[in-house]
């Protein structure tokens, strides 16, 4: 069972109002409902929106969901939140529609002590807050992490840093990505889209003056967040050991396995003409070349490694895949 409580409050009673927030609530409740296959992932996840002053999502009613979320032995309890934080020497918070202050709102160490005191197998916590980046952490800069075992964190900023929104607001930058991310951006070979990922994602799509997300985790393996369609078939991936049957080979190309020439080519009977049986394996091949598992040897492009019969051979990464391949694990 995997449960979610999402959270999105533009509306604030006594502090500025934000204008993506809800948004970006909607968003993440569209990529975590189903996989890309259209299978159920998050079950009916819970929603919190705090649009108007007639819909507030206040601190003791958002304190009392995330208790509940963590409540029994899920596979994972996620919990996502955009809107107001707040930080002081005491700590972190983040603001429901009723907060006056920021101080008055729901502790970080308190969630973090929910999360941490859960049965669910694996604790998700996804903060698009100002100064959520000092969530896990003690207050008072004390080095010592609220990270227990079976949690990750994933969070917009850092501790003295803002969250910003996409240039002309309706959407943060962080759950944009985030959303990104989960529809495929950050998923692995096999289309498993993990926190780490996510995570590296981000980070990589940020430029050097932007925010910095932060990633805390103590896990002993990543957990799948989402099923994304993967960038090559499970079946063509499956091949790769068949293809080089060991470590270091090298696959032996000729102007057979090329179906595309120039009619001067065509006309040359020194060039042997397509075969169907290794063009199929070549377009295979190209499938690796595209996802970097395959590179051809002494040519620039595939192509010439073919029509000037020389070879190709696995990339690093190409490496590992054949490997998992081979023990069975993919």
């Amino acid at each position: 069972m995997r449960k979610a409580l999402i959270v999105g409050i533009d509306h604030y009673d006594h502090i500025s109002p934000l204008s993506g927030c809800v948004n970006d609530a909607y968003a993440v409740k569209s990529a975590l409902e189903r996989h890309a296959d259209g299978t159920v992932n998050f079950a009916n996840p819970r929603m919190m929106i705090g649009a108007g002053e007639d819909t507030p999502v206040k601190k003791a009613k958002l304190k009392e969901a995330a208790r509940e979320l963590f409540s029994g032995d899920a596979d994972i309890a996620l919990f996502y939140f955009a809107g107001h934080g707040y930080i002081e020497d005491t700590g972190g918070f983040i603001c429901g529609s009723d907060c006056e202050t920021g101080d008055d709102g729901f502790s970080l160490h308190e969630l973090m002590t929910m999360a941490s005191q859960s049965r669910a197998r694996n604790k998700v916590v996804i903060l698009d807050s100002c100064h959520s980046g000092i969530a896990g952490d003690r207050a008072g800069g004390q080095a010592v992490a609220e990270v227990k075992e079976g949690m990750t964190v994933l969070t917009a900023s850092t501790a003295d840093q803002y969250a910003k929104e996409v240039d002309g607001g309706g959407a943060g930058v962080f759950t944009t990505l985030f959303v990104d991310a989960l529809e495929g951006a950050a998923a692995n070979l096999v289309g498993e889209v993990t926190p780490g990922s996510i995570y590296a994602h981000i980070d990589q799509s940020l430029g050097p003056w932007a925010q910095r997300p932060v990633f805390k985790t103590n896990v002993k393996t990543f957990v799948s967040l989402r099923k994304a369609e993967p960038p090559i078939p499970l079946a063509d991936l499956q091949a790769i050991a068949k293809h080089f049957p060991y470590p270091g080979y090298q696959f032996p190309l000729d102007p057979s396995y090329e179906p595309e020439r120039s009619q001067e080519q065509k006309n040359d009977a020194r060039i042997p003409a397509p075969e169907p049986a290794n063009t199929a394996v070549f377009s295979v091949l190209q499938r690796y070349v595209k996802v970097n598992l395959v590179r051809p040897v002494d040519a620039p492009h595939m192509w010439h490694a073919a029509m000037q019969s020389k070879s190709c051979k696995l990339t690093v990464l190409g490496e590992h895949y054949r490997n998992l391949v081979e023990s069975g694990l993919i």
